[in-house]
């Protein structure tokens, strides 16, 4: 990560509310809130994880922050422009500095189109390339990806998972883009071509300065790749660090939990398994006061009646609890 915080994204007030809709004339029942208020600055060159479980918004974070999504709520800059009130025509422009890697690289790849095609239907809806110029520009994606010519011709039933992945990468680096949303990017494969594919990110960040937002619900995989960490529970960051410091002292008791239940290497050791209790609440009907409460061993009184901020309790280290760990 560069050393001086140059901001490349924005994010205030961010929200996205669906509508419960009931009865012959769809009358307003409530809202699923899938995020319901994040503020966020990704930094220039680095690797921001975000992290929770299934449900809790992560992956509408990220469709929200390169307006694939419209978000109910809230503002989002990207290099000092903020997106939400561009035109169409404008907003394409600037999608070309910011892609996304699809968590399936089996649904995400067109099966009846060739490799070739794949990859350079994005620099032929801009108009960037033609012939053979457009020919050669996939060729190089391709090897930068660690494939090569003589898979241009074919489709993608023909290679594995994680080639498959490599050809979702290449497709994303078409367009030479600033930011990239890796949503749930090695989920869907093996643990060996995970670490495969978390390698080439890292190499590919490093040649090409790419800034990274990864989605992962894996915190191994996001150990490995990330310089910040932003945890979310129920469509909330809950804390929000630099790697080491979350890592070595989390201080919300839900990161608590995670890290407590990822695996140790070492078969001779153990550490105690912190076990929540209950299910996560729906997000139609969160607590009230701290969404965590109704499962956090540590809650009061004043937990289940006001809502935490997400504030600083140490140098780069928020975490939105009223009593941090």
């Amino acid at each position: 990560m560069n050393q001086t915080l140059v901001p490349l994204m924005e994010v205030k007030g961010l929200k996205k509310h669906y509508p419960l809709q009931k009865g012959l004339f769809q009358s307003n029942k409530g809202a699923v809130r899938a995020v319901d208020g994040i503020d966020l600055t990704v930094y220039r060159g680095e690797t921001l994880g975000i992290v929770g479980e299934s449900g809790c918004g992560k992956s509408t974070t990220g469709q929200l922050m390169l307006q694939l999504l419209e978000p109910t709520e809230g503002k989002v800059w990207f290099e000092g422009k903020e997106m939400t009130s561009l035109s169409k025509q404008e907003l394409r422009q600037m999608r070309r500095h910011m892609q996304i890697i699809f968590q399936d690289p089996s649904s995400s790849l067109n099966p009846r189109m060739r490799v070739e095609d794949i990859v350079a239907e994005p620099l032929q809806v801009h108009g960037l390339y033609k012939g053979a110029a457009l020919r050669e520009r996939v060729v190089e994606l391709l090897e930068l990806v660690g494939l090569g010519r003589h898979h241009l011709s074919r489709h993608p039933h023909e290679f594995s998972g994680g080639q498959k992945q490599r050809i979702g990468i290449a497709r994303s680096l078409a367009l030479n883009p600033s930011l990239i949303v890796c949503d749930e990017a090695v989920s869907a494969l093996d643990v060996s071509i995970q670490s495969q594919i978390l390698n080439l990110l890292k190499q590919l960040q490093k040649e090409l300065k790419l800034t990274y937002i990864f989605i992962a619900h894996g915190l191994p995989a996001v150990k490995h790749i990330s310089d910040r960490i932003a945890v979310m529970y129920l469509g909330k960051i809950v804390e929000l660090a630099d790697r080491d410091s979350l890592f070595a002292h989390p201080r919300h008791p839900y990161t608590q939990a995670l890290l407590s239940a990822v695996p140790i290497p070492d078969p001779t050791q153990r550490k105690q398994r912190i076990v929540l209790q209950g299910d996560l609440p729906s997000p139609a009907n969160p607590p009230s006061g701290c969404s965590f409460h109704t499962r956090c061993p540590f809650a009061q009184e004043i937990c289940k009646k006001t809502a935490p901020a997400l504030q600083q309790h140490a140098e780069g280290h928020a975490a939105a609890c009223h009593f941090p760990l």
